[in-house]
């Protein structure tokens, strides 16, 4: 009977010929591809568990597939799909979210939980510059702070490589902001790439509602060029172990001697105190030009800038923010 079946019939043809959509079909450790049958029935990849089963005795070796994750399509034939699954699995990928402003330690104190990595060695693989490579002017003071683009990754853990994942982030930032950048306004006239960088930075930690950024970047930058303290309090933060150690921040806001202190010290601090997204990037790039000098924020963290100390003061009160 089941040779009648067979007459006219191509056990070999595709389940949809005309399927466009790529599918993951995960082989179990240890099975066969006699055994995968209605498991590729049941996946839309057959259209019926005989036709493989014959494909198979029609003298096809199927000894050759490997369990894992496969691309494979209801396009394909059967001698195809049995292709797909004796060659090289699709890598056991998990998504790693880096947010906006992170520190470089923030991201080695993650991978190190997840197991991926010993602590400190993602750390490490920033502060070793010379062993990537960019299209961009990278940093001369020892770190890649600032750099490694805040984005979610999609990263092997097994045997995980935490210099593929800085020249990932390398390369991201190039594709995010430095190039389209460069195409908008080239370098003619622009500050320097790592003060930028820097600027962005404090962006991040100042300024939580993304309209206001470039107000904020034209503040600072005016404090900058008229060479005033920037009086940013979140650079005081960023050699602190955890971020929110209010006891030790306030003791490095005292601290004349800590290059990052800004309400002590001139100038932009030595390095980005994290690392900013394109929305911040973008900001301390093209900054609203403005009559105010100072801003604050209240306890709904809605900004108010003000043009003299005066005005600051009276913002103080009224919103009780010292």
């Amino acid at each position: 009977m089941m040779f009648l079946m067979l007459l006219g019939c191509d056990v070999e043809a595709p389940a949809d010929p005309a399927a466009t959509t790529e599918v993951l079909f995960t082989v179990p450790a240890g099975a066969t591809a006699r055994g995968l049958g209605d498991d590729l029935v049941d996946a839309g990849l057959l259209g019926a568990e005989w036709k493989w089963e014959w494909f198979l005795r029609m003298g096809t070796d199927g000894s050759c597939i490997k369990a894992g994750r496969h691309r494979v399509k209801a396009s394909m034939d059967a001698p195809t799909l049995l292709a797909a699954l004796c060659g090289p699995p699709v890598p056991k990928d998990e998504p790693f979210t880096i947010p906006e402003g992170w520190r470089a330690r923030d991201i080695d104190a993650a991978l190190a939980a997840k197991g991926w990595i010993k602590a400190g060695a993602y750390l490490e693989s920033t502060r070793d510059v010379s062993a990537y490579t960019a299209v961009f002017p990278l940093p001369t003071n020892g770190t890649l702070e600032g750099y490694l683009y805040p984005e979610t990754y999609r990263v092997e853990p097994d045997g995980f490589d935490p210099k593929a994942l800085v020249q990932r982030q390398l390369d991201t930032f190039a594709a995010r902001f430095w190039d389209v950048r460069q195409k908008a306004q080239g370098e003619a006239g622009a500050r320097p790439l790592h003060d930028i960088v820097t600027m962005a930075s404090l962006l991040e930690r100042e300024e939580p509602t993304p309209t206001n950024r470039p107000l904020v970047a034209g503040i600072l930058w005016r404090r900058i060029d008229a060479g005033w303290n920037l009086g940013v309090d979140a650079t005081s933060r960023y050699t602190l172990d955890d971020w929110n150690d209010r006891k030790s921040f306030l003791k490095q806001l005292r601290d004349p001697a800590d290059p990052w202190n800004t309400r002590l010290r001139p100038g932009l601090p030595p390095t980005p105190i994290g690392n900013p997204g394109v929305g911040a990037l973008e900001a301390a790039s093209s900054p609203t030009t403005s009559e105010f000098w100072y801003y604050l924020h209240d306890s709904t963290q809605t900004l108010h800038p003000s043009r003299t100390v005066a005005e600051h003061e009276g913002y103080r009160k009224k919103y009780d923010v010292y």
